[in-house]
């Protein structure tokens, strides 16, 4: 079947555009707030948990916070950890507007069956804030904060099992770590740019923290929370031939430990990160590419004014493991890059990444130039506009030898 360029764009911005209904509970809440859990308080009579949360505005504008109706709790005791659900309070609007410099506060319920235990507890939210708080106990019916009658609640326990509340059946980050140890990594977009047999780009990203983090499980700092597996797929498709085939698809899985960062006075961040990276194309014979290389990366980002910051990343790349299947790659790839970002976190963001070898001269320079669709149209996706120019050797594996110049343009969900 034969793809035109206006067919691709419209399946592109669709398939950027969809998104899993979320769970219960957001975890868009971003700077400049911060969230701090206040009082926690059992009523034992009434067997409900009342949770004060505070959103404060550290930022010069007001901000509008969406509340979704649950939003799950850890609660960790000597004897038992367990899940459980909070209902936003009865009398608690669905959103907040938190004046600049100021705070908003809301209250979430939780129904404890009443042979439960909760003395000594420690109840913490994770889509929101590491904090624990203590739950401290106090007789009298708490009536103003009654649940609904259709709150969820678990059937009276009999034994000494741990009692939760149960999860929505399409909430799949229920006993799951996932989301809390997977970020962003490199950019995830869809681009376009006729002309070519790679007129069209695909590019997935993520890291996954390995050993998760110990300060979510109460403990000490470890060296062990900077370890993580990161995978990057990279897709070339020439949807103008003949069935629309890929012209070549990049796969990049490595192992990386990055660094605690440390902030000087000047509001200069310094961090580094190594890593150990595969990148091949998976094919046979006189196709395949497969390279093994170890890098050393020092960061530092700093501050433009009040709204813009720099980051700069050199990388030095040595090659590892057998050399024979492309021995000149990196003739033209070269060992040495350079990254460079200016932007605006909530703006216009500019990236740019070099790579050179200084044998050779041979090389590349890749930008992309980004920019909040939202800002231009509210009620739009939640994407970025996106442009990417390239021109040298290696955009892909395939044509590591081929000089190019592409420009595309296209949607990021991340950046």
């Amino acid at each position: 079947m034969r793809c035109s360029a206006a067919h691709f764009l419209l399946m592109l911005l669709l398939l950027l555009a969809w998104h899993p209904a979320p769970a219960a509970a957001s975890r868009g809440i971003a700077a400049p707030l911060e969230i701090v859990i206040g009082d926690v308080t059992h009523d034992i009579e009434s067997h409900e948990v009342v949770v004060e949360l505070l959103f404060l505005n550290e930022g010069r504008e007001a901000e509008t916070i969406q509340l979704p109706d649950l939003v799950q709790a850890d609660i960790a005791s000597a004897r038992s950890q367990s899940q459980a659900w909070l209902r936003r309070g009865r009398d608690m609007s669905s959103e907040i507007s938190v004046p600049p410099g100021g705070f908003g506060r809301v209250e979430y319920v939780m129904h404890n069956p009443p042979e439960t235990d909760l003395s000594n507890a420690l109840l913490t939210i994770p889509a929101w804030t590491q904090q624990q708080v203590a739950i401290s106990q106090r007789d009298g019916v708490l009536a103003q904060h009654a649940l609904p009658q259709e709150a969820p609640q678990l059937p009276a326990e009999t034994d000494d099992r741990p009692t939760w509340t149960m999860a929505p059946p399409a909430d799949r980050n229920a006993g799951n770590d996932l989301l809390d140890n997977l970020t962003a990594y490199e950019p995830i977009y869809g681009i376009f740019g006729p002309g070519t047999n790679t007129a069209a780009k695909i590019q997935i990203s993520f890291q996954y923290r390995l050993f998760g983090s110990s300060s979510a499980k109460g403990q000490k700092a470890s060296w062990r929370d900077g370890i993580h597996f990161a995978y990057t797929q990279r897709m070339f498709w020439d949807v103008d031939a003949e069935s629309s085939p890929f012209h070549n698809i990049d796969f990049l899985p490595e192992l990386t430990y990055v660094s605690p960062s440390a902030t000087l006075g000047n509001r200069i961040s310094l961090g580094g990160q190594v890593g150990l990276r595969h990148e091949s194309n998976g094919r046979a014979g006189s196709a395949s590419r497969s390279l093994n290389a170890i890098y050393v990366a020092p960061m530092a980002s700093m501050p433009l004014g009040d709204e813009y910051r720099m980051v700069i990343a050199p990388r030095l790349s040595f090659l590892v493991g057998d050399k024979s299947e492309n021995p000149d790659i990196m003739d033209y790839r070269g060992t040495t890059s350079l990254f460079v970002e200016i932007g605006k976190d909530d703006g216009l963001r500019l990236s740019t990444a070099t790579r050179f070898n200084f044998s050779t001269g041979n090389g590349a320079l890749l930008a992309d130039l980004s920019y909040p669709l939202q800002n231009i149209w509210p009620s739009a996706p939640a994407l970025y506009l996106f442009t990417q120019g390239f021109t040298g050797y290696g955009e892909n594996l395939l044509d590591y030898d081929q000089r190019a110049t592409r420009l595309r343009v296209g949607f990021a969900l991340v950046r």
